[in-house]
């Protein structure tokens, strides 16, 4: 059986002329959406965050197969279940939808690293489910997937592996951040830096992921913070949750005074080379650096490979928060509730589907946070 939903689709990666909300990327459309398949889940979403992640397919950053459904960080409700038998999920679950589904069967899996899932990563790549194939039509012809997601639009069918359940008492705009922008900030800190209490931070770029980051290393007892980023708006929210605000043509001077000798853990956000460059530069000797930014495939990255040893630093990078979204979206929410990371922090404005390509350009121009879409 299938239904028919309303989707974003874009039609073509990269070649995108801006404004986006003149000549529009994306258009909503009409699918059909088939049933869920033994493993998969039919959901009903009911908020979606727009992320970088997002706008980089629009823009060609990350090439991937088209037509795409595009969408990947989600709450909502499970409406149908492929597996009959599933013990862990029902119809009417609260879930928070993951980018990468963990095979568990690879030896990335097996070895504690479902974030680097190299099945889930292949499914990822070609657009298709985890399961295999696309659940997605557009008429005679195959819709692919975003990272197993597709999450703008009104219904979606995922891997189980895809979903965490969550209480469903958690409003929905705040549990779709848990999906990509906390899972990968806070996981960068967390997970990929394993920042220690009383350690320095920086952070560059305060978009969803680096104000979670934030986020992450106040509730980690980071201090001091120092965090940069050229919009004021940002820099004021980050001063006013406790991290001394630079500008990046300040940036350099801001950390010597801040942080003599350099940050314990810099995290960068932003997905440009010459950030990171600068990011790995702002590291103390011996310190840690964790790169959670996605670069154009063609950007190189020029350090003083001798500074490696000579330096003693440790670059890292970091994909999802190196998190087990099954482990730590709970423990996230769980810090949420306990009022030790305030997530509602990252949420620029909640509105409707229609408006996706306006919202694109809010994006791009970097004067928004995260923004929340309803169907």
């Amino acid at each position: 059986m299938t239904r028919k939903i309303t989707a974003a689709v874009l039609d073509r990666c990269g070649d995108n002329p801006r404004p986006y909300a003149q000549h529009a990327p994306l258009r909503l459309a009409e699918l059909t959406l088939d049933d869920p398949r033994p493993g998969e889940l039919l959901i009903r979403i009911d908020a979606a965050g727009l992320c970088h992640s997002d706008l980089s397919v629009v823009n060609g950053d990350r090439p991937r197969p088209m037509p795409m459904a595009i969408g990947h960080e989600a709450t909502g409700i499970v409406e149908a279940l492929g597996s009959t038998d599933d013990a862990q999920f029902a119809v009417g679950d609260r879930v928070v939808l993951a980018f990468l589904p963990a095979c568990g069967e690879c030896v990335r899996c097996r070895s504690g690293e479902g974030y680097m899932c190299a099945n889930g990563a292949a499914a990822n790549g070609e657009g298709r489910l985890l399961g295999g194939g696309c659940r997605l039509h557009d008429g005679d012809h195959a819709v692919h997937h975003h990272l197993g997601v597709s999450a703008f639009a009104s219904h979606a069918v995922v891997d189980r592996r895809s979903a965490v359940k969550i209480d469903a008492g958690i409003p929905s705009e705040i549990a779709a951040l848990f999906g990509c922008a906390v899972l990968t900030g806070v996981g960068a800190v967390m997970n990929s830096a394993v920042l220690r209490p009383g350690e320095s931070l920086v952070i560059y770029g305060l978009g969803g992921v680096g104000l979670a980051a934030l986020l992450g290393g106040l509730a980690s007892g980071a201090v001091p913070i120092v965090a940069i980023d050229p919009s004021h708006e940002k820099r004021a929210i980050a001063e006013r949750l406790g991290a001394t605000p630079a500008h990046p043509s300040d940036a350099a001077a801001t950390i010597e005074r801040t942080i003599p000798g350099g940050a314990d853990v810099v995290i960068e956000t932003v997905g440009k080379a010459a950030v990171l460059a600068d990011a790995y530069r702002a590291g103390r000797r011996g310190g840690r650096i964790v790169t959670v930014g996605l670069p154009n495939p063609a950007e190189r990255l020029d350090i003083p490979a001798v500074s490696l040893v000579a330096e003693g630093k440790t670059l890292i990078g970091s994909y999802m928060g190196s998190s087990i979204p099954a482990r730590d979206i709970p423990r996230y929410v769980a810090l949420w509730r306990a009022g030790r990371l305030p997530v509602e922090e990252l949420l620029t404005s909640v509105g409707p589907l229609s408006s996706i390509n306006a919202l694109l350009d809010s994006l791009a121009d970097g004067s928004a946070i995260r923004q929340i879409v309803r169907p």
